[in-house]
């Protein structure tokens, strides 16, 4: 009985970890050759899309994250590798606006408000990405977050019908993101139960052109 249990128990805890290296990998080998690091060698295109995150982190302390993504949409776009940004966070209340604050900071650092398009309702990478292709009719398009999140967006961008690139803003160091990047273990499953389930955007909404 208790050599039954124990089989049971390994192979429970097994398929879990399994699926957690399968996703990881599958996410990886999609990913490679795709994301850029260097602004000279980056294709360009005509819209680079910032993924939102949160300018300061729960204690107050300011975001790294958020920093270098601000970073690495600046000099894309002064080294001509964009000619506009699209701006996909949260808006989840009237405290919370991603869009409009990373917005401010880009206009702050020289890139014009008319070159910025702002999606408020770009509440995950799959409505970001889902977005971008049925609201702002792109069909292709250079991500801006940090490697392992471009690597993600750009196999969602891949399953809906949508060409990208990922430019990699600056990481953080392994001890320093270590939540971060555990999560996107867990994160990158849910790429497949979305997939598997269908699952949609929480708001589309009317078209919008970028011009």
């Amino acid at each position: 009985m208790k050599s039954k249990l124990l089989k049971f128990t390994i192979v429970a805890l097994s398929i879990p970890l399994l699926a957690l290296i399968i996703c990881n990998y599958i996410i990886n080998s999609f990913g490679e050759g795709k994301t850029y690091s260097s602004v000279q060698e980056v294709p360009k295109n005509k819209v680079g899309l910032i993924l939102g995150t949160a300018k300061k982190l729960k204690g107050g302390a300011p975001n790294p994250y958020y920093a270098n993504r601000i970073t690495a949409t600046i000099a894309l776009y002064k080294a001509g590798k964009i000619d506009y940004v699209l701006v996909s966070g949260d808006n989840g209340s009237i405290y919370y606006n991603e869009p409009t604050t990373i917005k401010n900071d880009l206009v702050d650092q020289g890139i014009p408000s008319e070159k910025i398009f702002l999606d408020y309702a770009g509440f995950r990478t799959l409505d970001s990405m889902v977005r971008a292709k049925e609201v702002f009719g792109l069909n292709e398009l250079t991500v801006i977050s940090q490697k392992f999140h471009n690597e993600r967006a750009i196999y969602l961008a891949y399953k809906n019908d949508l060409k990208a690139i990922g430019f990699n803003a600056e990481d953080i160091s392994l001890e320093s993101g270590l939540k971060v990047q555990f999560r996107e273990y867990f994160a990158r499953v849910k790429v497949f139960i979305d997939l598997i389930l269908k699952t949609r955007p929480k708001f589309i909404g009317d078209k919008i052109k970028i011009e």
